[in-house]
């Protein structure tokens, strides 16, 4: 495939500066300066690989881009070229800026990163199948934690350990022993991005810390946009991610579970209700 000649980068600045200090020098500040960039393959949620052409390449470049995740320098780069590394996890337009240690623009791009279908995922449960459809578009930082927690095979052996009925379903984080998972960093709360907590739709569990969702997600048994959409800064609600196209008869079925107080937790269902497979089928 040609590369493009665009670039996509991390989510913070990665910063290659050079040291300075000593006398005041006449001497003018040699700076990176940038020829090219290109980027080969541009796929969503696919490792990519980041060319950079220049001069004075050593002197430092600094790459801003939301569209990228983990950015990381392939070793052996020198003063004329310089190789990163990246995930993809946006969708649609992403502008990326290079500049140099004194923040000039070397190099600004708008690129599109598309995607043929909404990815999905199908869960299967001791209730039953259920098939998730997620908007990448929409919540991109949400549907990449996600995805990465099923790619990871984190779900299997993990409960729905919250039945409320007329509420939610909550699930993804429990053993059936109510023994809690080991987590990846909680991520950036993701709302008033244009998704509401209708019925059927999928979101991400928090506490009152609002950055703080990680493998937990709940299933909206009816309309909760009043309760739980985003209102305003200081009620910013919670970020749903995506929807159920098939399997709104399991997530009911579940809901209809008895429940009691274990382990100090409330609404646990009696008999654990298993996910035994989540995988990711579009």
């Amino acid at each position: 495939m040609k590369a493009s000649v665009w670039i996509l980068s991390g989510l913070a600045a990665v910063a290659l500066l050079s040291a300075c200090g000593g006398k005041k020098s006449d001497t003018p500040t040699v700076t990176a300066t940038v020829s090219s960039v290109s980027i080969d393959p541009l796929s969503y949620r696919k490792l990519t690989t980041i060319t950079i052409n220049g001069q004075n390449l050593d002197k430092g470049v600094n790459i801003l881009n939301s569209g990228c995740n983990n950015l990381t320098e392939v070793a052996g780069g020198t003063a004329t070229k310089r190789t990163f590394t990246c995930k993809v996890f946006r969708v649609g337009n992403v502008t990326t800026t290079i500049t140099d240690t004194t923040s000039k623009v070397l190099y600004q791009a708008t690129l599109t990163s598309s995607l043929a279908a909404a990815p999905q995922v199908t869960m299967v449960t001791d209730k039953g199948t259920i098939v998730i459809e997620l908007n990448p578009y929409k919540a991109p930082i949400t549907v990449d934690n996600f995805l990465n927690y099923v790619e990871s095979g984190f779900y299997p052996s993990k409960i729905f350990h919250r039945v409320e009925a007329g509420l939610v379903i909550q699930g993804g984080g429990y053993t059936k022993d109510l023994v809690a998972g080991s987590t990846s960093s909680p991520i950036q709360l993701e709302t008033n991005v244009g998704l509401s907590n209708t019925r059927g739709t999928i979101g991400l569990a928090r506490t009152s810390d609002f950055n703080s969702g990680t493998s937990q997600f709940y299933f909206n048994l009816k309309d909760n946009s009043t309760a739980f959409d985003y209102q305003s800064a200081i009620a910013p609600g919670y970020a749903v991610f995506g929807q159920i196209v098939s399997g709104l008869d399991v997530m009911d079925a579940i809901a209809g579970v008895p429940v009691s107080t274990q382990n100090g937790m409330s609404n646990v269902p009696v008999t654990p209700v298993l996910i035994q497979s989540v995988k990711q089928t579009q």
